[in-house]
């Protein structure tokens, strides 16, 4: 068991997060349900799952959240696509956000990979 908030890559992906809530602010009201609530529940579903793996008990399980959390990341990454196209978002804010979760994705990969290596 370790403390999330000092992994860097938890750290990213609650930046990510308010980023994405933010951004999200002025989504049309129709959206509220939709497409703004989806990317919401998957930006904030990375941090979560980074924080819940790491209050389990073995790498194993840390691994499983990770990888989940990887899922929503790439959830998000279309979501965010969806989003510029229907200028929903900016180009620039786009571009932003999406190289965020990037990060994110390549920073649970290499500790998923470190992970397996300490067993």
């Amino acid at each position: 068991m370790q403390d999330f908030k000092k992994l860097i890559v938890w750290k990213r992906a609650h930046e990510l997060t308010l980023g994405i809530y933010s951004a999200t602010k002025g989504f049309p009201a129709e959206e509220t349900f939709g497409l703004r609530g989806q990317m919401r529940r998957a930006s904030a579903s990375i941090g979560i799952n980074i924080a819940e793996g790491c209050g389990r008990t073995s790498q194993v399980e840390l691994r499983r959240y990770l990888r989940v959390a990887q899922g929503s990341a790439s959830e998000l990454e279309y979501e965010l696509l969806l989003a510029r196209d229907l200028k929903l978002l900016s180009e620039q804010v786009h571009e932003r956000l999406s190289g965020l979760v990037g990060e994110v994705k390549r920073m649970t990969t290499a500790l998923i990979r470190k992970l397996k290596t300490e067993n």
